[in-house]
């Protein structure tokens, strides 16, 4: 068995990769980790909208039964509610049953800590550990030993509603928002707190059935979003993925606005209102050179860089103190309300930022230069995917490019991390060119080491 933990948790095709008796172990293996000198741990689990759900949910469930843990479930809830509702409840660690923006097919498993942040590496890999050397994690408990399910007590959605209600002043009255919720977790929540603070809503993908989440909807998406936005003159569009910890904007033309200018807009609130710690936004190494540009020539702020994945992007947040980071995907962190990418919360920040600039959000998208970028991928030998760092024939390639688009464009090549693939993208101005650019070092690389 290879290794179980992605860089968001456990992930396959649901009863064929990801099956019940995975779900059972890591169930025992969790709860057996994260007891804490014997004491029983107390779970919370959520789950998005797919029909695999409710299967995996029961199996994590028997197994952190079955070794003495209790768990309080709170049903189809999105990602970010887990990382809230673990700390309200006072709970050991949170657990949500989701693929995110994957197919319906597929289903994951990702665990919380006690603070809401994602679980260490470390602690993953002993999870890990025990399952893959078929460990018995613990007896079985008998008796008073079984754990058992705990009544949450306060309604869990409420309580997650009131808590992003809370994050904006004032209301949203005259406003008209069209929202997105990809038939996923965020179906009922997203809806309910901007109703409860004013807002006209409009919504679409908000009618799951267990198989259409993510399907021609949601943040990856977002072509339907832009049509009703359009015909509906509404001001705003708000599309989340299928765990609802992303988004993807959409302006009153029915234009995309992506992560990237998310945060730019967002950047400069924070910015004008003095909460921007650090003069300093986080981002993956995917960023846009427009993104760069308008947070360290308009703004005045510094960008801190990071391999691509939100934890790495937490990661560097909680070691510096910024309260603001993300990736072009639309998953993004305000630090200073929550400890993860919570779409709900984003697409709130976003709307007090177009109300406090006065403008709408065409026009403050229009602010921000993006760059046209430009990916190929090379075909390589699976061993060989490293070997062009060292190579000097690919790093002079490389150099000679960036030095034609004097400050205006970039390369930048990496691995990928599941496929005998290195990815080249390459930003700039001029779309033919940097297209023959990329295609002419993409060939370079397969040819030496395919």
């Amino acid at each position: 068995m290879g290794r179980l933990f992605g860089t968001d948790g456990v992930r396959g095709i649901a009863n064929k990769e990801l099956t019940p008796e995975l779900a059972f172990n890591l169930g025992k293996a969790g709860a057996a980790v994260l007891s804490k000198g014997g004491s029983r741990p107390v779970f919370v689990i959520g789950k998005d909208t797919r029909l695999s759900g409710d299967m995996l949910e029961n199996a994590l469930t028997a197994g952190i039964l079955a070794v003495g843990g209790h768990v309080i479930k709170v049903g189809v809830i999105p990602t970010p509610a887990i990382a809230y509702l673990v700390k309200r409840y006072g709970a050991d660690a949170g657990v949500v049953i989701s693929a995110s923006h994957n197919p319906y097919e597929y289903n994951g498993i990702k665990f919380f800590n006690g603070e809401g942040f994602k679980l260490d590496d470390k602690i993953e890999e002993k999870i890990e550990d025990i399952i893959i050397a078929g460990i018995d994690s613990k007896m079985h408990g008998t008796g008073e030993a079984v754990g058992k399910c705990l009544d949450a007590g306060d309604d869990a959605h409420g309580l997650y509603i009131d808590f992003l209600a809370d994050t904006f002043e004032g209301n949203l009255e005259g406003l008209k928002i069209v929202l997105d919720c990809a038939n996923g977790a965020a179906y009922e929540t997203a809806p309910a707190v901007y109703k409860k603070l004013g807002a006209e809503v409009i919504t679409i993908g908000c009618e799951p059935d267990g198989i259409n989440i993510n399907d021609n909807i949601g943040s990856t998406h977002p072509e339907k979003l832009q049509e009703t936005v359009v015909k509906t003159q509404a001001d705003l569009g708000l599309a989340y993925d299928g765990d609802a910890d992303r988004l993807i904007v959409v302006d009153e033309k029915g234009r995309v606005i992506d992560g990237d200018k998310t945060m730019c807009i967002c950047a400069k609130m924070l910015k004008d209102e003095g909460l921007l710690e650090g003069n300093k936004v986080t981002a993956t190494v995917m960023s846009n050179i427009g993104f760069h540009k308008y947070i360290n020539e308009v703004i005045g702020a510094d960008v801190d860089v990071t391999a691509v994945g939100d934890r790495y992007v937490l990661e560097s947040m909680r070691e510096t103190g910024c309260v603001l980071g993300g990736e072009q995907s639309g998953h993004i962190i305000f630090l200073n309300y929550t400890t993860t990418g919570d779409g709900t919360l984003s697409s709130l920040q976003f709307v007090k930022a177009v109300r406090n600039s006065g403008k709408k959000a065409s026009e403050l998208s229009d602010e921000i230069e993006i760059f046209p970028q430009v990916l190929v991928n090379a075909k390589v030998a699976n061993e060989n995917k490293n070997d062009y760092l060292k190579d000097k024939e690919i790093q002079d390639f490389i150099e000679q490019v960036e030095k034609e688009m004097e400050g205006s464009g970039r390369v930048l090549i990496r691995p990928s991390g599941t496929e005998p693939l290195v990815r080249v993208m390459i930003e700039g101005a001029d779309v033919e060119k940097i297209q023959t650019l990329a295609q002419e070092l993409a060939d370079m690389i397969s040819e030496k080491y395919l």
